[in-house]
């Protein structure tokens, strides 16, 4: 029984790491609430283990989006720097919150985030015309690091639209965006998350072996996809992952 659990997780992970690929966000945005519905985990547990499975998987994500082209390296120091502080602010925050009223607040940004996608995707053009200077970008890695370490996966789905918003990236470029601000920061949260015991990490490193082996299929598919049709996709994606966390109360 142990044995045929581990290779159901490995599964798992890999249809995670396959839509993390997809819509830039690591996989844990999706394994979040199967994690606390089906494996019957409180909130900041199914954060703490989604993260063992996130960092690989982030790390390989990033790597094929910089080898399709789409990854802005100064964009992505930049996001990446200014999240680590915050990320592990909100996590020291998150690790002392009851379960429950978490969880909600997560569905809820969730659900806000996709309908402003679809709002954006179905607008007069889904190309942003805003081209903000390099540097503020530290602003939402500072947003998103807070977002990361709160809800262990959020300050990926802030940053994407962030980033096609106010600095004209591409979808797919933006979701490249996303994986560097959550990139270290997912090494700060899974430590603290790790030192409050919010993490089960048999769990954890099935799925990030299921998800290591397809997250870079994920990527070539978003790299391929029309700009308009990824949108559409992350809105839908983000809008089913709220669902089910909503479903649990």
């Amino acid at each position: 029984m142990m044995l045929l659990h581990l290779l159901l997780d490995v599964g798992l992970g890999a249809v995670f790491g396959f839509l993390g690929g997809l819509f830039g966000i690591g996989g844990g945005i999706v394994a979040i609430p199967i994690l606390g519905l089906a494996f019957g985990l409180s909130q900041q547990t199914a954060q703490g283990t989604a993260l063992v499975m996130v960092v690989p998987n982030v790390v390989i994500g990033l790597r094929r989006y910089y080898q399709r082209r789409s990854l802005n390296v100064r964009y992505a120091l930049t996001l990446a720097v200014s999240a680590i502080p915050f990320t592990y602010a909100g996590a020291r925050v998150a690790t002392g919150l009851p379960s429950a009223p978490l969880r909600i607040a997560f569905a809820t940004f969730t659900i806000a985030i996709a309908m402003y996608v679809l709002w954006k995707s179905f607008g007069t053009s889904s190309e942003s015309s805003a081209h903000a200077p390099w540097y503020l970008s530290s602003i939402v890695g500072a947003i998103g690091g807070t977002l990361s370490g709160f809800f262990s996966v959020g300050g990926a789905t802030f940053a994407v639209p962030a980033m096609t918003a106010f600095f004209g990236l591409s979808q797919a470029a933006a979701q490249s965006m996303g994986l560097a601000l959550v990139a270290p920061g997912t090494i700060v949260g899974l430590a603290t998350y790790g030192a409050a015991g919010d993490v089960d990490w048999l769990t954890g490193a099935a799925l990030a072996v299921g998800g290591a082996s397809a997250v870079t299929y994920g990527v070539d598919l978003a790299t391929r996809l029309p700009e308009r049709t990824l949108k559409v996709l992350f809105a839908v994606f983000l809008f089913g992952a709220a669902l089910a966390l909503l479903a649990e109360h």
